[in-house]
C-alpha cells in the first residue's frame, strides 16, 4: 500500500478551495489526489499523470470521481493539459518518490531485498537497468554511480561490474548486489543504509532519466499555473532537491514567482517512524506571480 508523504503539510500549504483545478504529475497510489479532491468539491477536478502502466491501471479501477487520469510521463505536461483542455490550474504537485507498489510488487528490480530481473523502468524508458550495467563503458558507469548515487566507491564498483560481465551477463538484482559486495571494503556492509542503496539509486535514475525529466517538467508547470497558483515538489534525495531549489531561486530572481518555503518542509518524527520511506522527503513550494 502506498502511503502519501507529507500529506497534511501539502494540503495546508496548497490550501485547495471549492471548485479549483489541480494537477498531480505523479499520481502513484492517489493519496495526495484524493485529499485534494475532497477539498475542491463539488466541481473541482484533478488531472492525474502516472507513467507506470501497472500503477495507472490500479488507479483507473478505482473510478475516482472528478479525476482525469492519464498514462504518460510528466515531461509531456504541457501537451497533456492541452490535449485534455485542462485550464485554470490553481496548483501542481510533483511527488518524486517511487511508489511502494514499484518497490514491493512490480518485480522490476527496484528493491535489492528481492531477487528480480534488472529492469527498473517506470514507463517506456529507452534502456533497462540490465542494458545499462552490461553495455555502458566503465568510465560512464563510474560517473553515473558517483554523481547520481553519490557513492564514494564508484570506481571500484564500476570496475567490478565490467570485469564480471566479461564472464557472464549481469541479469538480476542479486547479481548486482554481489558485485557491489565484492567491490567495496568489508566493513561497509555494516553501515546504516544498505551498501547497495547508492548504486541502485544511480542506476534507477539513469534508467528513467529522472533528473533530466524534472528539469524538463518544472518550467512547463510554471507556464500552466494561474497567477497565484502554487507549485509543490516533494523530493527524496539531495540531487532532486538541489534541482528544485535552484529552479525556485531562479524563478524568484526573475520576478516570476515567490518562494513560500525558504527552508524545505520535512516530516515530523511521528510520520518518519510510521513510514520510514518518508524520512528523507522534502517539500518545497513556490507561487507564480
Amino acid at each position: 500500500m502506498h502511503i502519501p508523504v507529507l500529506l497534511n503539510e501539502l494540503i495546508d500549504y496548497l490550501n485547495p478551495k471549492a471548485n479549483e483545478n489541480f494537477i498531480d504529475c505523479t499520481l502513484n497510489g492517489g493519496g495526495h489526489t484524493k485529499a485534494i479532491l475532497e477539498k475542491i468539491k463539488p466541481n473541482g477536478k484533478v488531472l492525474g499523470i502516472e507513467w507506470d502502466k501497472e500503477i495507472f491501471e490500479n488507479i483507473k479501477k478505482q473510478n475516482i470521481e472528478r479525476l482525469i487520469a492519464v498514462n504518460d510521463s510528466y515531461i509531456n505536461l504541457k501537451e497533456i493539459t492541452e490535449k485534455n483542455n485542462f485550464k485554470n490550474v490553481s496548483g501542481i504537485i510533483f511527488d518524486l518518490g517511487m511508489s511502494s507498489y514499484q518497490i514491493d510488487e512490480s518485480e522490476r528490480g527496484f528493491s535489492f531485498l528481492k531477487n528480480q530481473p534488472l529492469i527498473m523502468t517506470y514507463g517506456d524508458a529507452q534502456k533497462t537497468a540490465k542494458e545499462i550495467v552490461n553495455e555502458y563503458e566503465e568510465e560512464k558507469l563510474e560517473k553515473i554511480i558517483r554523481e547520481y548515487g553519490e557513492e564514494k566507491f564508484s570506481r571500484k564498483i564500476a570496475k567490478k561490474i565490467v570485469l564480471t560481465r566479461k564472464i557472464k551477463p549481469i541479469e538480476t538484482t542479486h547479481d548486482l548486489i554481489e558485485i557491489i559486495r565484492q567491490a567495496i571494503p568489508g566493513n561497509q556492509g555494516h553501515q546504516k543504509i544498505h551498501f547497495a542503496t547508492r548504486t541502485f539509486q544511480a542506476i534507477r535514475i539513469e534508467t528513467n532519466q529522472e533528473l533530466e525529466n524534472i528539469q524538463t517538467a518544472l518550467p512547463q508547470a510554471m507556464d500552466i499555473l494561474n497567477p497565484g497558483g502554487k507549485l509543490a515538489v516533494i523530493s527524496f534525495h539531495s540531487l532532486e532537491d538541489r534541482i528544485v531549489k535552484n529552479f525556485f531561486k531562479d524563478q524568484a530572481k526573475q520576478g516570476k514567482a515567490t518562494i513560500v518555503t525558504e527552508k524545505p518542509i520535512v516530516p515530523e518524527e511521528k510520520e518518519a517512524q510510521a513510514n520510514p520511506r518518508a524520512r528523507s522527503s522534502k517539500l518545497r513550494i513556490i507561487i507564480r506571480n
